[in-house]
């Protein structure tokens, strides 16, 4: 059965983006995917220290918990990616796991090509536009095919449940993952 690793880049375990995370599960599981949700709170993903020790083995040198998200990541045919946005861009967190994502990718076998995926932001209010700018780049430049929406992912809210209180949003990343569980089984 086809699977979608979904990593939410939040603080907050059961905050606004795994919330978000949790409903584009659902539409992916009413699809006969099976999903993970994978939650960076608590976890203190450092950056790439660009040491090139993955090179070759696909293991990074940094003992944080990485490896087993990229486990996770490598076995997935999709990725989805949720960030809150902070002062205008994604989590120092969410885009060190990225970053490092990518380096141990193309640093061997370039496990992300052709995965379908793309990135979701949650925002009190600005700012939601360039933190998935900012995350699509992980997703382009990794060779990896991003499925579009009736709007860009983004949702609203500032307190817990907000966010999946914005309608239009929900509807966008509902549509969006129902996009994504569509086309990996298309290519299946």
């Amino acid at each position: 059965m086809a699977k979608v690793l979904l990593i939410s880049g939040s603080p907050k375990k059961e905050g606004n983006t795994v919330q978000s995370l949790q409903k584009c599960a659902s539409k992916l599981e009413e699809l006969g995917l099976q999903t993970e949700i994978v939650s960076l709170a608590g976890r203190q993903i450092r950056s790439c220290i660009a040491c090139n020790k993955c090179t070759g083995n696909g293991v990074c040198s940094i003992d944080d918990g990485f490896n087993e998200i990229a486990d996770k990541a490598r076995e997935a045919e999709g990725l989805i990616v949720g960030a809150p946005v902070y002062f205008g861009t994604a989590r120092g967190e969410m885009m060190s796991l990225l970053q490092r994502l990518g380096k141990v990718s193309y640093g061997n076998d370039r496990f992300l090509s052709w995965k379908v995926g793309g990135p979701l932001a949650v925002a009190r209010r600005g700012g939601a536009a360039a933190t998935i700018q900012e995350m699509l780049m992980f997703f382009f430049i990794n060779e990896m095919i991003v499925p579009g929406s009736t709007y860009w992912n983004m949702l609203f809210g500032k307190g817990p449940g907000a966010a999946v209180r914005d309608d239009e949003g929900v509807r966008t990343i509902e549509r969006f993952a129902e996009n994504v569980g569509k086309l990996i089984l298309k290519l299946s």
